[in-house]
């Protein structure tokens, strides 16, 4: 399976350790957590969801790294919280922290959820019929891999990048 993440310039696209900062599905000190994201746009709208980035202006000089990676198709766990939790504001991040706590201990290595970034009513891709048109809504996913993954192999799909300014529209802010 192909996954995105996108980075500064100047770092991997794995952690290595713990010293992470705390999101969604981990706490402080209970990485390495790997968060991927299944396209490239839902990528890009969890940047412009945590940077709080809302005008097109503020788009101007962004520059990172968009990767595509290859995790293996081991069956991802399925996080027990109601949809406003999964995609809610970071006063949502506790359960969902508690929940991912308590699908490791139950032995889950990944586990897989609606994107919080995206607004999932929006069209998702491209195709090109008299020119670029929006492709038909699709589930937009975020992965999450625990665990130190050295044997993951990524490719820089741009670098240095950024998010084109329709991204912005399908992003729901926090």
């Amino acid at each position: 399976m192909i996954v995105f993440r996108n980075t500064d310039l100047d770092v991997p696209f794995l952690w290595e350790s713990d010293v992470q900062p705390p999101a969604r599905w981990h706490a402080a000190e209970e990485g390495p957590a790997q968060y991927f994201s299944s396209t490239p746009e839902s990528a890009w709208a969890e940047f412009c969801r945590h940077q709080e980035i809302l005008e097109p202006v503020d788009l101007a000089g962004i520059e990172r790294v968009l990767w595509a990676v290859e995790i293996n198709d081991e069956p991802p766990v399925e996080p027990h919280l109601p949809p406003d939790t999964l995609t809610g504001d970071r006063s949502s991040y506790p359960a969902c922290q508690a929940e991912g706590r308590r699908l490791r201990a139950a032995g889950a290595s990944r586990l897989e959820a609606p994107s919080a970034a995206v607004d999932s009513t929006s069209s998702s891709g491209w195709h090109v019929e008299g020119g670029l048109q929006p492709s038909d809504r699709r589930d937009e996913r975020t992965i999450v891999v625990y665990g130190r993954r050295p044997g993951l192999t990524g490719w820089r799909a741009c670098a240095p990048g950024g998010p084109g300014v329709e991204v912005l529209v399908r992003t729901r802010h926090l």
